[in-house]
């Protein structure tokens, strides 16, 4: 069983002392390297001015962390990929995979606010789903050939490279089948840096939707859940086995190369738990669900109704684990035994809550649950 971190960072008021946070987050990651997590993830959004989501740059994110650590791999869930050109993006991770000696784990997604996707890269808009989809998978694919290819070349619906009609020459840089041609224009470029692992670092997609599941098993691209309850989950997992068997000509495990976030908080009594940590959370999904709606938080097989309101008992038998060590541990063998989990995400540092709150659950967590789980480590790879 691997045990990881999620690491959406909010800090609603406290944008004004951003640099404190930022010594939060630094302890927090270095606490989870001692305490022997697997890896830390962290997404990207943009524009927070209400503090809920405050890092736009993953990558950024990810070369501090890892100056700060040495063992736990570094992640992205996700870079929004259809927001960055993507030879910047191919080159900022590489040179993440070098600076942090190849513990970079790609986690890439598609976008969801307008706001974002129209000030970044109006190709993104998310009102075009198809369109949107097609720049992700485009951008995707010139990552993973920039970093696998000495020289490549991509000519897409969106992008062209090397640009036609360029030329170079120059005695310190000779022409060469793979770069130029006889008139001394660029056929072929190179990535430099490539990444550290080769062909390229393990990629991962935040995923939902069939569609989605789907893709990204067919590309051998690692998934990430997150909201759907156990019942819910199952189908999702056994679409994503059914079609990575497919395309590996294997009969992969169901749970191998998935992994889930799940809101995570460990305290001495069940009571605790709840009183320290039920604002912080009903504070993201208050933002969250006000996008995604309740849709994602039903049963297998239940309906969404008027009735179904959001708070945190509602929450709590569906995808929460918060509670005593004990507690949690079930709930962590009830994933196991139900869907056969293999790797756990666990999200924290919600907004609101007291860092030193979040600390002493996850050095609860590290002592008191992970020990239940040794020697269960799943094959990601």
């Amino acid at each position: 069983m691997r045990f990881s971190i999620f690491h959406n960072l909010g800090a609603p008021g406290r944008l004004g002392e951003y640099d404190v946070v930022m010594n939060e987050a630094r302890d927090f990651a270095r606490a989870a390297d001692e305490a022997g997590f697997w890896s830390i993830w962290y997404s990207e959004h943009h524009f927070g001015h209400e503090g809920f989501e405050i890092t736009p740059n993953p990558v950024l994110m990810g070369v501090d962390i890892a100056a700060h650590t040495r063992n736990i791999r570094i992640g992205q869930a996700a870079n929004i990929a259809t927001f960055w050109h993507p030879l910047r993006l191919a080159e900022d991770l590489a040179m993440l995979d070098h600076l942090s000696g190849g513990r970079l784990e790609v986690g890439v997604g598609r976008g969801l606010y307008g706001r974002e996707a129209l000030n970044l890269n109006p190709s993104a808009d998310p009102r075009d789903q198809e369109r949107n989809r097609a720049l992700f998978e485009e951008t995707v694919a010139i990552l993973q050939k920039a970093w696998a290819n000495e020289f490549f070349a991509h000519h897409g619906e969106f992008y062209d490279f090397p640009a036609p009609g360029v030329k170079w020459q120059h005695p310190m840089s000779p022409a060469t089948p793979e770069f130029t041609n006889a008139e001394h224009e660029i056929t072929k470029m190179a990535l430099s840096p490539r990444t550290l692992q080769q062909p390229h670092p393990p990629l991962w997609q935040v995923i939902d939707s069939p569609r989605s599941i789907e893709s990204a098993a067919r590309n051998n691209f690692h998934g990430i859940f997150w909201l759907p309850p156990v019942s819910a989950l199952k189908g999702r997992f056994e679409l994503y086995r059914d079609v990575a068997s497919e395309t590996q000509g294997r009969d992969v495990p169901l749970g191998e190369g998935i992994a889930l976030v799940r809101d995570v908080y460990v305290a001495d009594t069940m009571e605790q738990a709840r009183a320290e940590f039920e604002e912080a959370v009903m504070t993201s999904y208050r933002w969250i669900t006000h996008w995604r709606g309740l849709g994602n938080l039903m049963e297998e097989g239940e309906e969404l109704t008027d009735g179904h309101r959001l708070d945190f008992d509602f929450l709590l038998s569906r995808n929460q684990l918060v509670g005593t060590p004990e507690f949690v541990a079930e709930k962590i063998e009830e994933l196991r035994s139900e869907i056969s989990l293999e790797h756990l995400l666990l999200w924290t540092t919600h907004p609101g809550l007291p860092h030193r709150n979040a600390r002493r659950s996850l050095d609860l967590f590290a002592e008191k649950v992970m020990p239940q789980f040794a020697g269960l480590a799943g094959a990601l790879r």
